[in-house]
């Protein structure tokens, strides 16, 4: 079987021979599917990103965004991660503890929604960060524990905008409101996954969401790569 990685390379040459300049090197992000049992069923937690965006224009997403800096210093609380299993690559393992906390960040900018548990020892045991201070007020920390890798999905490497989003599974939490998002998304709010895809989506977002959902019913199930090629989207286990 080859090498996912070496294969993606390898589109990505051709593809940058074909359109005659370099492939634009993708950008670490992370995102959430939230999911919970609804009156109808499962729901999924989407907003809608700007019409004036440069990226993705007025379509349903998931929350996440790239991978800052500050992800990648502890929060301040006590941090367990899950372990992340299928299609994994080398630098998905060594910043996954930082992606964990971007996807749990963005969530807290663009809805205003904290992924928190109750803390068990009371406040944090050292000042948490700026980002994570909602949290604390609350009286919770952040659930990064609950986080599951579900899918990698990379941007086709002609894209000006590229992104390496690592998606994760936060399913059966309930969220709590700390007040509005930051705008970048609107109509944010749960939706009844059989109507899902009937908003305007990526093709990428319905694959993912279909991916979570998998592994909804199978917490064993390995995470999968989506990535471009020749114009289609081959999975990589």
């Amino acid at each position: 079987m080859s090498d996912p990685a070496e294969t993606r390379r390898d589109d990505a040459r051709r593809l940058a021979q074909r359109s005659g300049g370099p492939a634009v090197r993708p950008r670490d992000a992370a995102g959430v599917v939230v999911l919970r049992q609804g009156p109808r069923g499962p729901e999924v937690l989407l907003g809608r990103r700007s019409r004036r965006a440069r990226f993705m224009p007025g379509v349903y997403v998931f929350p996440g965004g790239g991978l800052d800096p500050d992800d990648r210093r502890a929060s301040g609380f006590e941090e367990r991660f899950a372990t992340p299993l299928g299609a994994v690559d080398a630098a998905t393992r060594r910043r996954h503890a930082a992606l964990v906390r971007c996807a749990v960040r963005e969530v807290l900018e663009e809805t205003g929604l904290l992924l928190g548990v109750p803390a068990e020892s009371g406040p944090a045991p050292q000042a948490p960060l700026p980002p994570w201070r909602p949290f604390d007020r609350q009286g919770l920390r952040p659930a990064f524990e609950r986080l599951r890798l579900a899918a990698r999905a990379i941007t086709p490497a002609r894209s000006p905008i590229r992104f390496h989003t690592r998606f994760f599974l936060l399913d059966g939490l309930e969220p709590t409101a700390a007040g509005p998002g930051d705008g970048e998304l609107d109509d944010v709010g749960f939706v009844p996954t059989a109507e899902a895809l009937d908003l305007p989506m990526a093709g990428i977002t319905a694959l993912v969401l279909a991916e979570a959902m998998a592994g909804r019913r199978d917490p064993a199930r390995p995470a999968r790569l989506f990535a471009w090629r020749s114009g289609e989207i081959p999975i990589y286990r």
